[in-house]
């Protein structure tokens, strides 16, 4: 299988992005949403996080498509947290367990240090997501604490696990993050 290039995402990958989130919010507890968003809502999605100044990936191959993705979006939106960025990423089915999920967060980590971001944070879906959460400690984060039982999906209640990685010191822990 040929490996994919990891790249950033463009308005005309949303309906191989949707389709891949569909699989995950249908079939898997990453997501808490109940109903996949269509194409046009993923781009809306999609372009906020972009016009944000905040990094959108995709690994894609010639031969098959997108074969996953990975964003960094903000983590809350007061300001006081512009600083902090919120990873997700997510694999086609048939590329699970591949070592894409890896490369895709390894270069998202890269490209939201390059833009100056001073903390990742992961909240992963159901404390059962061992994939997931290894992944994340494999490249750095810590965990940080568990949510229990906040989500009720697929005739059960799930927790939510987060974790957190330092990007980038940005001046020593007095020093305040660019101003706005």
């Amino acid at each position: 299988m040929t490996e994919p290039h990891i790249r950033p995402a463009t308005p005309a990958d949303a309906v191989a992005i949707a389709a891949i989130y569909a699989h995950a919010v249908t079939s898997g507890t990453a997501s808490f949403e109940l109903e996949p968003p269509d194409a046009a809502e993923i781009g809306r999605r999609m372009a906020a996080v972009l016009d944000g100044g905040h990094p959108w990936l995709v690994a894609e191959t010639a031969a098959d498509g997108i074969a996953g993705y990975a964003y960094a979006g903000p983590y809350r939106p007061r300001p006081a947290y512009r600083s902090t960025v919120e990873d997700a990423i997510y694999i086609r089915p048939d590329r699970h367990r591949s070592g894409l999920g890896r490369r895709l967060l390894a270069a998202l980590i890269i490209e939201a240090t390059a833009r100056g971001f001073h903390q990742m944070v992961a909240v992963v879906g159901d404390s059962a997501s061992a994939g997931s959460i290894g992944l994340h400690r494999a490249l750095g984060f810590r965990e940080v604490g568990v949510l229990r039982a906040v989500g009720f999906k697929h005739g059960r209640w799930l927790d939510t696990v987060i974790l957190q990685r330092e990007l980038a010191p940005m001046g020593g822990a007095g020093a305040p993050p660019p101003a706005l």
